[in-house]
């Protein structure tokens, strides 16, 4: 083979990268403007980590706060448990441990499916929690559509739980206080 045919000797590399590599090279590295990166796929925008929640809600058929705090108390997870007419809110103290608050509380309902509530930047997001397992997400406004003044109060952060009539925590009560709390539940 000669290369006035067109094709090179083996072993050698062409004097000059092609045009088809080059408009390759070019599709596939991001696109600078003004000093600004702009990404081809713009996905890794939205796959970013995710922020912590501000706010984290557990909504359940509880009846009275008191026993809900009991409970709580009982798994070492620290809310304020909040009257409302659907049922007792648990408002988790530490909104970053939304995730295990909600498998604790469900774990100790066990049956009773409950809804964690989370808001993180602005965006509010709502799953079932059933058993202590995550069971499936919620469309948000569906769950609050229906739901007392209160619970969008605290969601929003307009009100603080601690404000809230008939609130009971479960930060710094004892496990007799919890097992005796328990028991009055039980009587009503």
């Amino acid at each position: 083979m000669s290369a006035s045919d067109g094709t090179r000797p083996e072993g050698t590399e062409p004097d000059e990268p092609s045009e088809p590599a080059e408009a390759a090279g070019a599709a596939a590295a991001p696109h600078e403007l003004d000093g600004i990166v702009v990404p081809d796929d713009l996905s890794s925008l939205l796959d970013g980590p995710q922020e912590t929640p501000s706010v984290a809600l557990v909504v359940t058929q509880v009846a009275a706060p008191e026993p809900l705090a009991a409970a709580c108390a009982i798994a070492h997870v620290e809310i304020d448990a909040v009257p409302t007419p659907v049922g007792a809110v648990a408002v988790l103290r530490d909104p970053a441990a939304a995730d295990a608050g909600a498998a604790a509380i469900s774990q100790l309902l066990r049956q009773t499916p409950v809804v964690l509530l989370t808001r993180r930047e602005g965006q509010i997001a709502a799953a079932r929690w059933v058993g202590g397992a995550r069971d499936d997400e919620l469309p948000a406004g569906l769950v609050l559509a229906d739901a007392p003044p209160v619970l969008e109060d605290l969601l929003l952060g307009s009100e603080q739980a601690s404000a809230v009539p008939g609130v009971v925590t479960s930060v710094g009560m004892s496990r007799w206080q919890a097992m005796r709390a328990l028991a009055r539940g039980r009587k009503r």
